[in-house]
């Protein structure tokens, strides 16, 4: 029998960064509630290398393992955890031990919207889960030179995962915060904040404008 995480491990993570160590819990909670400041990503900022942007080459998804591993052996896939974290009201298919989330409710925070989701072929993409550092983005700042489970760790890392507006999250693509912040501005902190902290855990680099972006959103929050 396999044991399963309480709604509340799901819903939390403990994360230490260069920031100081914080609860990551739902997606959009303010830096404050994950621990990480404007100021203190600030900090963390500063720690980060800046290096020119390296190419492609070699580029896979496949690179980071398989879509939406069950790396936490908990029963249920990757996609499913973030979903069962992130969207409220939710329900779930029966036999499947609170694993696939079927019907859900997310406040989407980078629209600011409030978006029904409904598991199908022609509903699923309503909501995706983002990598908030893209995986394409993170690939040519660092992990191309990582051992596979690194970059498997990074592809699944509850920090690293957001369920949002599934258009939007593909108007992002492998941008970076120099080409692209969500439109709700009063996220911006958060997202850069979470950014940086990724980036400080994993030891990616950042780009002279994606850094003076960075700086940019933070000195206003």
């Amino acid at each position: 029998m396999r044991s399963r995480l309480t709604r509340g491990a799901v819903a939390a993570t403990i994360v230490c960064t260069l920031a100081g160590c914080g609860l990551v819990g739902q997606g959009g909670g303010s830096p404050a509630a994950r621990g990480t400041s404007s100021s203190g990503a600030l900090k963390a900022l500063k720690t980060l290398q800046v290096k020119g942007r390296a190419p492609m080459t070699g580029f896979d998804r496949q690179r980071f393992g398989p879509a939406w591993a069950d790396v936490d052996h908990n029963g249920c896939d990757t996609r499913n955890d973030v979903l069962r974290r992130d969207l409220k009201d939710e329900t779930f298919k029966p036999g499947t031990h609170d694993c696939i989330v079927l019907t859900g409710v997310l406040d989407d925070p980078y629209s600011g919207r409030v978006i029904k989701f409904e598991r199908g072929q022609k509903t699923s993409s309503a909501i995706q889960i983002d990598h908030v550092v893209a995986l394409a983005d993170a690939w040519q700042k660092g992990a191309q030179q990582w051992p596979e489970g690194k970059r498997k760790e990074l592809a699944n890392d509850p920090l690293n995962l957001l369920a949002v507006d599934g258009p939007l999250n593909g108007q992002k693509g492998a941008g970076d915060a120099a080409t692209w912040l969500p439109p709700r501005r009063g996220y911006r902190c958060d997202y850069v904040s979470r950014q940086i902290e990724v980036k400080a855990k994993y030891g990616l680099w950042v780009t002279s404008a994606e850094k003076e972006a960075m700086q940019t959103v933070l000195n206003s929050c």
